[in-house]
């Protein structure tokens, strides 16, 4: 049987209290993975229940990743629990849709500095302890990264960006740090159904996004966490500077199809 087997490694993920973030420390705690994640909320969202009943051990900490001394202060944290990472799931980020015209210099110095700063300087802090365990970095960047809608600036250009840092990450700091990118498309979120909720009939715009995919469903968090495992495991060792796109096939429908 294929399986991934991390038990006695130590991943950390930033935005682990929902969404996304939630989704893949479920899947790593299946792994067997040690997990310590962040998250803007005082709760941890429930995965620290959900790690403990895989048998691993889990930290949350409360963490704006804009700020550098609370970054600083989830490292000390998790080293101070753990005593090493392995594994850094960089993924915490919100959505600032601006357009370009309409789009003021504080929107776009703060999505500058949630999704693509804050990424970066993370990793350099992270760097001394992935060193030493010859670890993995993966970036969640965005489909956005590779095609975009109107209005979607200026997230669309940070998502962008975070391509080239994976490629920079990987050739300065290979080969005892590995980094990737992964780039999710629509995946079924709350923060999604809030956006189906505002419209008139919720189910019928759902049911329009499901048709955009060729697969004909949205993404989950968990799909998108088994991804995460996959690519810090040893079976993608000869993966890095890459990011990968999960869209369920949107990137290859024409818009007029």
């Amino acid at each position: 049987m294929f399986q991934i087997d991390l038990t006695g490694k130590m991943v950390l993920i930033t935005g682990a209290s929902s969404g996304i973030g939630s989704g893949i420390a479920k899947m790593f705690a299946k792994a067997g993975a040690d997990i310590s994640g962040c998250g803007l909320e005082k709760e941890d969202g429930g995965f620290i229940k959900e790690a403990e009943g895989q048998g691993v051990k889990a930290l949350y900490t409360v963490c704006d990743v804009t700020k550098k001394t609370d970054l600083q202060n989830l490292i000390q944290n998790t080293i101070n629990t753990f005593g090493r990472i392995d594994i850094l799931v960089s993924n915490a980020g919100q959505n600032v849709f601006e357009g370009a015209e309409k789009c003021d210099d504080e929107n776009w110095q703060r999505n500058i500095e949630l999704n693509l700063a804050s990424h970066w300087q993370l990793a350099k802090l992270c760097k001394p302890h992935l060193e030493q365990n010859a670890g993995v970095i993966i970036i969640m960047t965005s489909n956005h990264a590779f095609s975009t809608i109107p209005g979607c600036f200026p997230y669309n250009v940070s998502k962008t960006a975070l391509t080239g840092l994976v490629r920079s990450l990987a050739i300065e700091w290979g080969p005892r740090i590995r980094t990737v990118g992964l780039a999710p498309g629509f995946i079924d979120t709350p923060g999604n159904q809030q956006w189906f909720n505002s419209f008139a009939d919720p189910e019928k715009e759902r049911q329009r996004t499901i048709d955009l995919h060729p697969v004909k469903k949205i993404g989950t968090p968990e799909e998108t966490g088994a991804w995460c495992v996959f690519l810090a495991s040893d079976y993608a060792a000869f993966a890095s500077g890459t990011t990968y796109l999960l869209d369920g096939g949107r990137n290859a429908l024409m818009q007029d199809s």
